[in-house]
């Protein structure tokens, strides 16, 4: 039988890249889908060699694990910001990719790896979550393409129509971003990370959430929004939540203990678990590195309504991994008030005094910016940055040190 191939040659990072699609195959729950090849020959190890055009340089991964509404959105957003450039759809590509892209970075939606559309999973009686759902043969070979510096031709799951469309092209970028339900999922695309995040919302503020966006928002009963949650948590639990123990840093999001039996879902604890050990990533300590602090900020220097502010910090032991952990309970009344917070943090990787506080300030009406998650996302952004010109810097002096050798 003929097969027919579509090669694309596009210019990226001052280089060419190429890929190859082939035709559709069926998956093994007999759901059609896009496979795809890459420009080259491969060793019998399986590996590109001459033959192959690539993009110079090599692409950092960083991955991002978290349920649905969970704010990956927002934190992909603040982690942009950091690098510059405001991260956008492809130019002239589908309107409803998933995919953003940036003066450095590159951000793609895992849903787009789903190997069953919506109906199809009805069908079949599976959720998104559920790996039988998700083609993670194809994640890793593409992810490892991007890695490597070669285009790939990357499917969409359209979130509108519930539908799998045409594939778009995706070029390697400084710094590729996998954010969905199973970047840590599969080992073979775990390894491929530099640097892992994980975003744990408890139960309990994930349903006051969904109780305040669902029903205000989308009109939605009471009962319907229970009856959602608990369809997913058995998946959720099976196969989302055991990923935050390969995670280099978790952001685990909770109720107030500042006030007692608070369910509203309003005032946040939020936890930044920092794993000690990862190279190129100095946990954030605060006033001094490896102590137990707790500490309330000075009502002066820091307005905060009730129920108040408090911040603690030391080391701690995190699914048998030893971690530094850095907690803030309470919310900000004014955000410009932070730098007196943010003088007290090390190892925070600015450029300039205050940048923290300038990020927040710039991003004020994002989700989560008077509280925990907006700051530990910044400051997670930040180290990451840092993170990326460490890795650069020392890919550059690699062939140097090589020679002299």
């Amino acid at each position: 039988m003929a097969v027919s191939t579509v090669v694309y040659t596009v210019q990226s990072l001052n280089s060419t890249c190429s890929s190859i699609s082939t035709p559709t195959t069926k998956t093994h729950l007999g759901i059609q889908q896009r496979q795809v090849l890459f420009y080259g020959k491969k060793t019998h190890r399986g590996r590109m060699r001459s033959g192959e055009i690539r993009c110079s340089g090599d692409t950092i991964v960083i991955g991002l694990a978290a349920d649905s509404g969970c704010g990956k959105s927002t934190f992909m957003r603040r982690l942009t910001s950091v690098f510059g450039g405001a991260a956008e759809p492809p130019k002239g590509g589908n309107p409803d990719s998933n995919t953003l892209i940036s003066d450095t970075t590159t951000v793609i939606c895992l849903d787009d790896y789903h190997s069953l559309d919506r109906t199809g999973r009805k069908v079949e009686g599976v959720t998104a979550l559920d790996p039988r759902a998700n083609n993670f043969d194809l994640m890793y070979e593409q992810v490892k393409a991007l890695k490597d510096g070669i285009a790939v031709d990357k499917p969409i799951y359209n979130h509108v129509s519930g539908l799998l469309d045409p594939p778009e092209l995706i070029k390697p970028p400084k710094i590729l971003v996998i954010e969905g339900l199973h970047p840590m999922y599969d080992q073979r695309v775990r390894d491929l990370l530099d640097f892992s995040i994980y975003l744990d919302i408890s139960d309990d503020v994930k349903f006051a959430w969904k109780i305040q966006r669902d029903m205000a928002e989308r009109g939605h009963s009471l009962e319907s929004i229970k009856a959602s949650i608990e369809a997913r948590k058995p998946d959720f639990d099976a196969y989302i939540d055991p990923q935050k123990q390969y995670a280099d840093a978790v952001i685990e999001v909770l109720p107030t203990q500042l006030i007692p039996d608070d369910n509203e879902g309003k005032v946040l604890r939020v936890k930044l678990i920092m794993k000690e050990g990862v190279k190129y990533f100095n946990p954030v300590y605060l006033f001094d590195e490896g102590s137990t602090i707790s500490w309330i900020p000075c009502g002066r220097k820091l307005t905060c309504s009730y129920p108040g502010i408090k911040f603690a910090y030391g080391p701690d032991s995190y699914f048998d991994n030893e971690v530094s952990v850095l907690e803030m309970d309470g919310q900000f009344d004014r955000l410009d008030e932070l730098i007196y917070v943010e003088s007290h943090l090390s190892n925070i990787s600015t450029k300039f005094y205050g940048e923290i506080t300038q990020q927040m300030l710039k991003h004020s009406d994002f989700p989560g910016s008077n509280n925990g998650t907006g700051l530990f996302q910044t400051i997670v952004g930040l180290k990451i940055r840092d993170l990326f010109e460490q890795l650069t810097a020392a890919k550059a002096s690699a062939p140097l040190e090589a020679t002299k050798a």
